[in-house]
């Protein structure tokens, strides 16, 4: 058979469409399969879910496509009680479709723990026993005493306690400590820029007591004010400005960075460094 017969025999145009048709499906199936790799490969924004019930927490997560997992539990006055307090991956922080968020909740009930026998530590050890026990540190008194920061009493809503006694988990104890012999200062931390649990921090490690907080006209609801940072307090970080152990520092907070000039807005959302607490 000459090559020209054959090219337009039954046979070989039979093979041709095959082909063809095999080359089309091939393509085809690559462009749909780089479709959808391309889509699963998509970030996303993790939602705020702060303050949210269980139930509101399962609509916008679907909506989302991603899942959650209640791993923890805590309680605090800050977002009702039954709700979302604190979330990992944070709101904002970009992920793939289907990624778990795990969710710390407000308790409804809170737990009773016994207040721990902090007394003749010295604050740093006496903030670690008490966070360990699920309790916080409050306002710090501060008495004559041949020790700087040596815990001599402890109270629980203004009233001297006795270790063992039980309280609410998550409560507040206030410290009566020494104030040593020397008149010893420290200087205000720098708090600018900073939402107010890490001011809170590093007030405390800075033997010093959270005053008033303030918020501007731009903090409007409780999302707001957990989303709210640092723009002014008093008295201001200065190595001159040297102010007695237990002073209270007051801030004002807000959410206009256009407040802050010198600062880098875009890092208001990164996790917080750390400190050294302030003890001998």
């Amino acid at each position: 058979m000459k090559f020209r017969q054959f090219i337009f025999s039954r046979i070989f145009l039979k093979h041709l469409l095959f082909a063809v048709i095999a080359a089309v499906v091939i393509v085809l199936g690559t462009l749909i399969w780089l479709h959808l790799y391309t889509y699963h490969g998509k970030s996303r924004p993790v939602p705020d879910l702060t303050a949210l019930s269980l139930d509101e927490v399962e609509e916008i997560v679907k909506k989302n496509k991603m899942r959650y997992v209640v791993f923890d539990s805590a309680y605090t006055d800050l977002v009702p009680r039954g709700t979302v307090y604190e979330q990992n991956p944070r709101p904002g922080t970009r992920v793939k479709k289907d990624r778990k968020i795990f969710l710390t909740m407000n308790a409804v009930f809170p737990d009773s723990v016994a207040v721990p026998n902090i007394i003749g530590n010295s604050l740093r050890q006496a903030r670690a026993i008490l966070e360990n026990n699920g309790l916080m540190v409050g306002k710090l008194n501060y008495y004559p005493d041949i020790a700087i920061n040596n815990v001599l009493r402890i109270k629980y809503n203004g009233q001297e306690i006795q270790p063992g006694k039980n309280v609410v988990k998550g409560s507040t104890i206030d410290l009566d400590l020494g104030q040593g012999l020397s008149n010893r200062k420290t200087i205000p931390p720098d708090l600018i820029a900073l939402r107010l649990e890490e001011a809170k921090r590093r007030i405390l490690n800075a033997s010093l007591n959270m005053g008033a907080v303030t918020y501007d006209e731009t903090v409007e609801t409780l999302k707001d004010s957990l989303q709210a940072f640092v723009w002014k307090q008093v008295p201001v970080h200065n190595e001159e400005n040297q102010v007695q152990l237990g002073t209270p520092v007051y801030v004002w907070l807000t959410l206009d960075s256009l407040l802050l000039p010198g600062k880098n807005t875009l890092d208001l959302n990164l996790p917080p460094g750390n400190e050294e607490d302030m003890d001998p």
